[in-house]
């Protein structure tokens, strides 16, 4: 398939058009999305009038087919359930700014991706939509949260995908599937108007791509300097996006689970792979012993921030709904982390939010000495389907979360996420500090199942890994 850019370009010259485009990627979906479980909901018909009726003559990604994630990404009056029998009949109101700049660059929104329920985990299994199929390998998963999206890029089906990272959404399915995923810097894509703050700044809008070109352009059309939101950010100009770095740059390695978690061999051989690439074209490559910040005190603050954010969304419903929510209302972890959140003094959430304010400011002295930070991406292939599940006992003993104590409640949390952030302690690092990252897909194991390296950057240089994927890409290291 070709990327996006080429596919509007081809648009624009009048090669092919934007329904016949439409018409296509809606055969394709038809036929494999029953093997991905991809597609939450679609909006064909709407698709196709638009396809047939606006002008995309002087658009970036002129009359380019897309599905949103069905996680945030709010579309007027099309469906949102969040993956969430809570909302399994919900429509949105109003149109997030960020889907208002996708249709403002030429995109044509047919449906919605498949996700976990609210985006809490590494995989996409909700229990309203069910799994989403990986499309190398059916018995496993695409990974979490943006599954569905990745799966519909790796399938061929649509040149990228929306996608949102909140603690490596992006990034983990980008590297079970073999495609390239950008987080941007926190403040760089718009936010609101109904929610400005996702988890403090944690996540962050963007998407699933192929092409380093097609990643670069959507950077280019998305980001946004927006005085209203509370982490304004300066734009990167052209001349950043044209820039190469000329000099050798100083990058940082860390092999390592920051949580102590076993890292597979395969995931530590992708990182050994990208480390030789790079020493060949003269960058400097410094093998770090410890992690710049302390893996399993960030993830505490990780789990707190976000149960307290999970009960006051909760709150919200309860006011909307006008009756108390229940166990039955939701899937079981969703249902530990809100009662956690329930218990939080306010004076612990404001200690966490500074903790994170001290791993922005531990990350940029790092970077006063290293250009980059290159990890794992994730510790291991994509995960079958089952790998991950809870116990019967597990799922008991966390229903009855309510009944406990506050240190009960933070020590179920982190059992309950236990194996899959054995599987993915990497990404949550450049969420907390707001910082952008990027995996790229360089490496396959002996089944064909394919791992990423992430590259971290200072906040603000997304230019920076642009200009290294690019190197990547262009000497033929991508998958």
């Amino acid at each position: 398939m070709i990327d996006a850019t080429q596919m509007a370009q081809n648009i624009r010259s009048k090669e092919v058009s934007p329904l016949e485009l439409v018409k296509e990627v809606i055969q394709k979906t038809e036929n494999i999305n029953p093997k991905l479980n991809a597609i939450t909901s679609q909006r064909y018909e709407k698709a196709l009038h638009e396809a047939k009726t606006k002008d995309f003559s002087d658009k970036l990604f002129a009359g380019v087919p897309i599905f949103l994630k069905d996680l945030g990404q709010e579309q007027e009056g099309e469906p949102s359930t969040s993956g969430s029998k809570l909302f399994k009949d919900y429509r949105a109101t109003v149109s997030d700014y960020y889907v208002q700049k996708l249709e403002e660059l030429g995109f044509i929104i047919l449906g919605r991706t498949n996700t976990p329920e609210f985006g809490f985990k590494n995989i996409s299994d909700s229990a309203l939509h069910g799994s989403v199929n990986l499309p190398d390998d059916l018995s496993r998963n695409a990974g979490g949260s943006s599954g569905g999206a990745a799966a519909l890029v790796a399938a061929d089906v649509i040149p990228l995908a929306p996608a949102s990272d909140g603690g490596g959404s992006i990034r983990i399915p980008a590297s079970f599937n073999g495609l390239i995923g950008l987080k941007p810097t926190r403040g760089r894509i718009p936010v609101g108007p109904s929610s400005y703050r996702g988890w403090q700044g944690a996540s962050v809008q963007f998407a699933l791509t192929k092409t380093v070109r097609d990643t670069k352009n959507l950077l280019q059309g998305l980001q946004v300097y927006q005085i209203e939101s509370p982490f304004p950010l300066k734009t990167l100009t052209k001349e950043d996006f044209q820039q190469k770095s000329k000099k050798p740059l100083k990058i940082a390695v860390q092999l390592e689970s920051s949580i102590g978690g076993l890292v597979s061999w395969d995931a530590k051989q992708a990182v050994k792979k990208a480390v030789a690439f790079l020493e060949q074209e003269g960058h400097h490559i410094t093998l770090i012993d410890k992690p710049i910040i302390d893996g399993v005190e960030a993830m505490q603050t990780y789990y707190l921030i976000t149960s307290v954010e999970t009960a006051a969304m909760f709150d919200r419903i309860e006011h909307f709904l006008k009756r108390p929510l229940t166990t039955d209302d939701m899937e079981v972890m969703s249902w530990a982390l809100y009662q956690m959140g329930n218990n939080v003094a306010a004076k612990d959430y404001t200690k966490a939010i500074s903790q994170w304010d001290q791993y922005s400011r531990l990350m940029a002295e790092f970077h006063q000495d290293y250009d980059l930070l290159l990890t794992p991406t994730t510790a291991d292939v994509a995960p079958k389907h089952e790998q991950l599940l809870l116990t019967k006992q597990e799922l008991e003993h966390l229903k009855r979360s309510r009944n406990f104590s506050l240190e009960e409640q933070k020590k179920a949390v982190w059992e309950m996420f236990a194996k899959s952030l054995d599987l993915t302690p990497f990404t949550q690092q450049a969420n907390m500090a707001g910082q952008p990252s990027i995996s790229l897909p360089v490496y396959r194991n002996q089944e064909g199942l394919a791992l990423g390296v992430q590259l971290i950057a200072a906040k603000g240089r997304e230019d920076l890994l642009l200009s290294v994927a690019e190197l990547f890409e262009k000497k033929q290291q991508f998958l």
